[in-house]
Parts: C-alpha cells; sequence; structure tokens
C-alpha cells in the first residue's frame, strides 16, 4: 500500500497526528519519509479530505519538536553517537554523509539547520549534529523554528494550490474536450450530409442533360 492510500485510509483526526509524528521523527534522526508524508497529505487537503491549515501546522509541530529533541539527544550523545548510527544506518550516518553534513554546518552556522529542512540528508542529520556541535541553543531555536515553519507550511501552501488549480483546469480541459467533441461531430455530420446533398443534385442533374433512359 502507497502512502497516499495509506493516509486516506486514516480518518481525518489521526491523519493530523500521523504526519506530526512521522516528520517528527525523521526530524529526530530517524530515516522516515517525513516530506512524501506531507507532500500527499497537502494533496488530500486539496481534494477536501483534510484542511490544508492543520496539516501546515501539525507538519510545522513535528518538525520543530522533532528537532529540538534531535538537538538534546546529539548534545548529550556527540560524535560517538554518530559513530555508532553509523554502524547502524550507513545509508543516512555513514562516515562520508556525516561529514558533507558538518561540512555544511562549519560554513554556514544556523543557516544550515535552516536550510537543511529542504534538503533529505540535512533534514535527519540538523537536529543531532547541531547539538553534536555544541551550536548555541539560541541560533538553533531561531533557525529551528523558521525553517520548521517555512518548509511545512510552505510546501502544504504551494502543494495545495497547485491542486487546485489542476483541479480546475482538468475540469476545465475536459469541458473543453467535451465541447470540441460536439463540434466535430456537428461539423462532421453537417459537411456529409452536405456532399451527399451534392451527390444528389449532381445524379439528378446528369439525369435530366441524359434524358429519359429507353426501356
Amino acid at each position: 500500500m502507497h502512502i497516499d492510500e495509506w493516509l486516506q485510509a486514516v480518518p481525518p483526526g489521526w491523519l493530523y497526528v500521523a504526519v506530526a509524528l512521522v516528520i517528527g521523527f525523521e526530524s529526530l534522526g530517524i530515516p522516515l519519509p517525513g516530506e512524501i508524508v506531507l507532500v500527499s497529505a497537502a494533496i488530500l487537503s486539496a481534494k477536501g479530505v483534510v484542511s490544508p491549515v492543520w496539516v501546515g501546522v501539525c507538519a510545522s509541530a513535528g518538525a520543530i519538536v522533532g528537532d529540538s529533541a534531535g538537538y538534546a539527544i546529539g548534545r548529550k550523545g556527540g560524535r560517538p553517537l554518530f559513530t555508532r548510527l553509523g554502524r547502524r544506518f550507513p545509508k543516512h550516518f555513514g562516515d562520508r554523509h556525516v561529514a558533507k553534513a558538518e561540512a555544511y554546518f562549519q560554513r554556514f552556522g544556523m543557516w544550515a539547520v535552516f536550510v537543511g529542512r529542504f534538503i533529505a540528508l540535512l533534514r535527519i542529520l540538523a537536529g543531532p549534529l547541531a547539538g553534536a556541535l555544541r551550536m548555541p541553543y539560541w541560533k538553533f531555536v531561531v533557525a529551528n523554528v523558521l525553517g520548521g515553519i517555512v518548509w511545512a507550511g510552505g510546501t502544504t501552501a504551494v502543494v495545495f494550490y497547485l491542486g487546485l488549480v489542476a483541479e480546475k483546469w482538468l475540469k476545465g480541459f475536459s469541458w473543453v474536450g467535451l465541447v470540441v467533441a460536439v463540434l466535430f461531430g456537428i461539423g462532421t455530420t453537417l459537411y456529409l450530409k452536405r456532399r451527399a446533398a451534392l451527390a444528389l443534385d449532381e445524379r439528378d442533374l446528369e439525369g435530366v442533360v441524359r434524358g429519359p433512359v429507353d426501356v
């Protein structure tokens, strides 16, 4: 079962909880498809299944709380934490991935937390790595809150409005297609009737020119 099918089977109230939990655990440092869940929920909001406002609010809350918990874990566990995680999840916490994320942090500081919300790898590593690198908490909080709101709220808004536009366009296209089909059918019918009438007129004219046929 695909994620969107699974979300459609969940009651709206629990869907909000699922969005917050999946994004929260992903931000905590657990490899989960948070962005896919967010986009799927936003698409459902465009269909009227759930509220886009609550999808955005729950996604933002999950992102902010999850990143904060990840920061606390990273600050307590330090660099050895990533060594243990790398052995268990080499695809996400391998030495190369951690080194690349650390380079971003050293170069961009708190902007790495903000921008990291939009990048799959940094979205998982941002909180724990910021804590392990002892980033000042106030800097982390500012970047975390702004990044969580902009990413979750912005993604929900964009997908929601694109869904509405796409739905209207498809509906309009279906009507246009119907009108074109009807006009084409009418035009074809009139053309064939005209051709048939002309053929009859030509045959009648030919009979008049030739005169009556001897039996």
